[in-house]
């Protein structure tokens, strides 16, 4: 999956490491993704997009190389002559895709076609054991059955954990490429794909009482050293990280005191007393696992890396 800008992390760096990796087939959900990730893979590489063809675009898919993920019959009626698709079967999402019941219909329209692949999406599958996760697969295994011989997909990063069932003919890791494994409980901890961190502009010794940040949400319980970082919400960092999010110095885990701001973020640096002006924390990272990250702040990975990586990311290329 190379969506979202490769899920904050860049799509053009993510694609030639992937490709690095022995990866040949690639997932975008804008036909405007499709296109800049074929700039970047030159002709080699299969490209689908998942939110399939539209008026403006369908005529310019045969030009780039790439295969559109039909979702509608409307959608297989504007595709009806081109080349080579994909089909999706909605089998519990209710978001995007063929209902099953039109299946049938979809694999008349499409007879003499060639249907390079038939996907659906777990709604699920971030809990194993959740009984909708069969449910999907029953449903899935019947209406793939009328395209065959096509190639199969249901599982992408969580899926892919619940067992061999559900592999298929192909797995479509997102979440899994990019350090964080997808799954509710038992996470398994992947290694870090993007690391953020910011510098500290001032490092203070305050009293006992003394409070911090918009609407003095905090208070020090006792002398405390504090470190205020370059870094806030205007970066991506999660506002609703506020009090409960946290930075590591060399180790030293430092709390999050009061109200994440437009830019700046105080943290209790009283475990790191050799904590200077000019020192960098890590907001994401080894030590700051995105996994971590996210749970502080009462969010999934996913947003973290599109919105916190993604804006540092982009602001640091623009300077």
């Amino acid at each position: 999956m190379i969506k979202a800008d490769a899920y904050g992390v860049g799509a053009a760096v993510a694609a030639r490491a992937l490709v690095g990796a022995g990866a040949r087939t690639f997932f975008t959900a804008t036909f405007a993704e499709a296109l800049s990730l074929r700039r970047t893979l030159g002709a080699a590489g299969r490209i689908f997009v998942l939110n399939g063809p539209e008026p403006e675009t369908v005529a310019r898919f045969e030009d780039i190389g790439a295969m559109p993920v039909l979702n509608s019959l409307a959608q297989i009626a504007l595709w009806a002559g081109r080349g080579a698709c994909a089909v999706h079967i909605d089998t519990g999402m209710n978001r995007l895709g063929l209902s099953p019941h039109e299946a049938g219909a979809a694999a008349e329209r499409l007879a003499g076609a060639e249907v390079a692949l038939v996907m659906s999406h777990l709604a699920c599958a971030s809990t194993p054991a959740h009984p909708m996760n069969a449910v999907q697969r029953a449903r899935f295994m019947e209406a793939a059955s009328v395209f065959p011989p096509a190639p199969r997909s249901l599982a992408a990063s969580a899926g892919a954990q619940i067992g061999a069932d559900f592999l298929f003919d192909m797995v479509r890791p997102g979440i899994g490429l990019y350090g964080a494994a997808g799954l509710d409980g038992d996470n398994p901890r992947l290694a870090t794909v993007a690391r953020v961190t910011a510098p500290i502009l001032q490092v203070r010794d305050v009293a006992p009482g003394a409070t911090f940040g918009y609407g003095a949400t905090d208070a020090a319980a006792a002398p405390m050293r504090t470190a205020v970082a370059a870094i806030g919400y205007a970066d991506g960092y999660p506002r609703a990280a506020s009090s409960k999010g946290f930075a590591f110095h060399h180790g030293r885990r430092l709390p999050l005191l009061g109200r994440v701001s437009m830019d700046l973020l105080i943290f209790d640096a009283s475990a790191a007393p050799e904590i200077r002006s000019g020192d960098t924390v890590e907001l994401l990272g080894d030590e700051a696992h995105i996994d971590d990250v996210a749970a502080a702040a009462g969010t999934a990975p996913y947003e973290i890396l599109t919105t916190l990586v993604g804006t540092v990311r982009r602001a640091q290329e623009a300077a």
